[in-house]
Formats: structure tokens, C-alpha cells, sequence
């Protein structure tokens, strides 16, 4: 397929800029734990972008590397789960950045380590890992995964494989980053956010907006970023960060706040023109109170 040739080539190159970088302790071994810094303090309610109020931790996987508040372990409450598709030739450190903020937020993020997320298959795998390991008290997980909210995204091919895990029951919600077009939205029953990069010459608008157009059986955004190529998103996830945080905050943990950025009569991306190119909703989005999204 020629989107995925296009694709390989600069995400693999980066991947293995960001690796080197980032030194061999952080990747080499399947069991090795790191820690990142510690966020500040939790920002304003509405200021999604910024860091949450959670450390953060990093454990590498041989299938998964999940990202996490760091604390977990003597958590008061359950977190809930994203689960993550990388672009072709990708891997979750070229969007560390990303998985670190929606981590700091409250929520575990599992990140499949293939590079050919399309099947979906080690996103599902990470469900099942974690459900072993909130279920082992052996484990820092132990009873600290709220498996009852789980949402799937991903970046091009990792946003159509976020797209194919969507059909399973476990999934609330999805969130497809510029997704890739092998995936059928058909067969997804959970709302969805569908985001496009506005100068995105690999996987254009309308691709983004073919699957938006599809959706018209769920409660479905489509979002196009101002000024976004099809590389925005990776490292400094600039613009992505705060819309896709409100998004899971407001599916996941009942954030009434998060909820108003998308859904109701006030709808914060909907005004936003310095963000956002394009903007719609379709008629089951608009029926979606923003105080219950």
C-alpha cells in the first residue's frame, strides 16, 4: 500500500533518533521500569493541554510498554485505560510525549510496541495483560485498573487499528489520529473522535472525513487541526494534547467540563477557529448533552 510505504521510512528514522537519545536502559529490557520527572501541580479544569497532577512511570513490555502515574500502587482510585496504535515503522517512543501527558492526567496508557498496528491484535493483547495484572496482587496494578473505561487511539495505521478495536465490547470509546483507511467504522458501537491534520499529505482530510461520514450510526466528531501535517503529532504533540485529553477525560472519568469541549450549545472546539480548520458534528453528537457525554 503506498500510504503505508510513504509513512515507514520517516517514522522508522525518527524512532531510531528518539531511541538513541533516550539511551539503552530505557528500552532494552522487557521487565525495566523508568520514572520521568514529576508533574506540577494540576492545572486549571479547563486547561487540558497542560500536565496533569500525576508523576509518571514507564514500564517496557515485550508486547506493551504502558505509561502511568507513577504512584499507582498507593492510588485512592481506579484509573482508566488507553490503549495505543502506532503509525507505521513506529513505536511508543516516538509519542512519548503524548502517552507521558494522557499519563499524568490519571490514565494508564498501553501501548502496543508493534510497528503494524493495522489487526488491532497486541491492542487487544494489552487489554488482556492488564486485566492479568490488576487482577495479581503481586503487582503494582493490583485493583488500580478501572477496566470498566477503556478507550482506543492511535496515529495513521494505529488510528485505523484504533478504529478496528473499537468493535470490541471492552472499548467505550475511540479517538483515531489521522487513521490510515484499512478499517470499517461500521462495525464500531462507541462514540468517536475523528482528527485530521489540515496540510496532511499523507492521510488527507477527506480519508478523515470518508470515515466521519460513515459514522453516522454513533455519536461522531470530526475535527481537522489547523495547520497540522501528518507529523504534527509526533514528539511535542503541540495541538493533539489537549483535545485528546478532554476527550478521554470527558468518556472515561465523567469530566463534565471535558464534555463541554465537544458536546451542547457551548461545544469549545466548535468556536476555537485558532485551532481547529474544521469542525463538525453529526446529529447523534448534537442530541449528547454536554453535561453526559
Amino acid at each position: 500500500m503506498l500510504w503505508r510505504r510513504n509513512l515507514f521510512a520517516p517514522l522508522a528514522a525518527l524512532a531510531l533518533a528518539l531511541t538513541a537519545s533516550a539511551g539503552a536502559g530505557t528500552a532494552a529490557a522487557a521487565t525495566d521500569t523508568t520514572v520521568a520527572a514529576a508533574a506540577p501541580a494540576a492545572s486549571a479544569a479547563d486547561d487540558f493541554g497542560a500536565p496533569g497532577p500525576y508523576a509518571t512511570a514507564v514500564e517496557v513490555g515485550a508486547i506493551t510498554t504502558l505509561y502511568y502515574p507513577r504512584d499507582i500502587a498507593d492510588s485512592d482510585r481506579r484509573h482508566p485505560v488507553i490503549v495505543w496504535g502506532n503509525g507505521t515503522g513506529g513505536v511508543p517512543l516516538v509519542y512519548r510525549d503524548l502517552l507521558l501527558h494522557w499519563a499524568s492526567q490519571g490514565f494508564v496508557v498501553a501501548a502496543a510496541n508493534t510497528p503494524m498496528s493495522n489487526l488491532g491484535i497486541s491492542m487487544r493483547a494489552s487489554i488482556d495483560m492488564l486485566t492479568g495484572r490488576n487482577a495479581d496482587p503481586g503487582s503494582v496494578f493490583f485493583d488500580r485498573v478501572d477496566l470498566e473505561h477503556i478507550g482506543a487511539s492511535g496515529h495513521s495505521q494505529g488510528g485505523a487499528a484504533a478504529i478496528v478495536v473499537g468493535s470490541d465490547p471492552r472499548i467505550d470509546t475511540i479517538l483515531p489520529i489521522q487513521p490510515g483507511p484499512l478499517a470499517n467504522i461500521n462495525a464500531v458501537r462507541v462514540p468517536a473522535l475523528l482528527l485530521a491534520g489540515q496540510r496532511d499529505s499523507i492521510v488527507f482530510p477527506a480519508l478523515v472525513k470518508a470515515f466521519y461520514n460513515a459514522a453516522d450510526h454513533i455519536p461522531a466528531l470530526y475535527g481537522e487541526v489547523r495547520g497540522a501535517d501528518h507529523f504534527t503529532v509526533v514528539g511535542d504533540p503541540g495541538p493533539f494534547a489537549a483535545p485528546t485529553t478532554a476527550w478521554f477525560r470527558a468518556h472515561l472519568m465523567g469530566d463534565r467540563t471535558a464534555g463541554a469541549q465537544f458536546f451542547g450549545p457551548g461545544c469549545g472546539i466548535c468556536t476555537d477557529t485558532a485551532t481547529w480548520s474544521d469542525v463538525r458534528r453529526n446529529s447523534l453528537a448534537l442530541n449528547v448533552p454536554a453535561a453526559t457525554p
